[in-house]
């Protein structure tokens, strides 16, 4: 466990800084030491530390600045800071607290009573992640669709205006495919809604394969609809997609008690780029293009991708 928390220590006596070391290698911590304050905080912005043992009065920056610092900037996670000085008066322990520390520990230290105020800190920096982590979940389960795995609306709605604004500002392709199973009530209605579940989400399946992992992006837009993002795709490209998606979906086959059955799909697909009129831009007027589009291919026929630039 000592070994997830590297400790970051910064003092500019040899002994102490030697005493410091000793202590908290032997308990297993991996420790990085600095003699003075500027150089504890260039490496601790080359590094996060969630610890960090700094002494009070050091040349350069002190342990105040060097708390007020580590406060200042955007971090991983948490930082508990143990501050050493010889101070120990009331006034200079709120002034070390103020200015960002967690603890302090008065000089010269003892080894035990240092051990002891790491593992508080550790008890914090446990707490800390694991509710980072509780809060991580709570948000992949509002912005996720149960059934498929891809996002959800809200995840669209919030992420959409930030990828039109990118494109819009670098002058780069963004395109949409808006996808429909064919026919789908026909699969509730004959093989039971189980195996519409199972439908959707070998169809999700399907998408999350052709598309680029942390680049593109699929939503449940609802029902048996599917919307894909490919930022910084033009539309041929995104047509290359749509029908490698329409060939996989028509070969995939299901079963159901005993019957094997196979279910299409139609596309729809538009994009945007420089000569796209910016000024009338908006997320519903796409999705809306990309929905005539698609509608167009279920009138067509079904099982087909039609595409026009936005």
């Amino acid at each position: 466990m000592a070994a997830e928390f590297p400790i970051l220590i910064a003092d500019d006596d040899p002994v102490t800084r030697k005493l410091l070391e000793r202590t908290l290698t032997k308990r297993g911590y991996r420790v990085t030491v600095v003699d003075d304050g500027r150089k504890a905080f260039e490496r601790f912005q080359e590094e996060f530390f969630p610890l960090v043992v700094s002494d009070w009065m050091m040349p350069g920056m002190d342990g105040l600045e060097i708390c007020k610092a580590i406060r200042g900037v955007e971090t991983e996670g948490y930082v508990f800071i143990i501050l050493l000085t010889s101070r120990d008066n009331r006034e200079d322990i709120v002034r070390g607290l103020e200015a960002g520390a967690d603890d302090y520990l008065t000089k010269p230290f003892n080894p035990a009573e240092l051990a002891a105020r790491i593992n508080t800190g550790i008890r914090i920096l446990e707490l800390e992640r694991s509710l980072k982590k509780a809060n991580d979940e709570i948000r992949v389960l509002s912005i996720t669709d149960q059934l498929t795995g891809c996002y959800n609306r809200v995840y669209m709605v919030e992420r959409m205006e930030p990828e039109i604004k990118r494109a819009k500002r670098y002058r780069h392709w963004l395109s949409v495919i808006m996808c429909d199973l064919d026919h789908f009530k026909q699969v509730n209605d004959t093989h039971g809604h189980q195996a519409g579940d199972m439908v959707l989400k070998g169809f999700a399946e399907i998408i999350n394969r052709s598309i680029r992992d942390k680049v593109d992006w699929a939503v449940r837009y609802g029902g048996e609809e599917f919307i894909i993002i490919l930022p910084e795709t033009d539309l041929e490209g995104a047509a290359v997609v749509a029908e490698r998606l329409r060939r996989s979906a028509a070969e995939a086959r299901y079963t159901a008690e005993g019957t094997s059955f196979h279910v299409t799909a139609s596309f729809g697909v538009t994009g945007l780029n420089e000569k796209t009129p910016w000024e009338k831009l908006s997320i519903d007027t796409i999705i809306q293009h990309a929905d005539t589009l698609l509608y167009a291919a279920k009138d067509a026929g079904r099982d087909r991708v039609h595409l026009d630039q936005l």
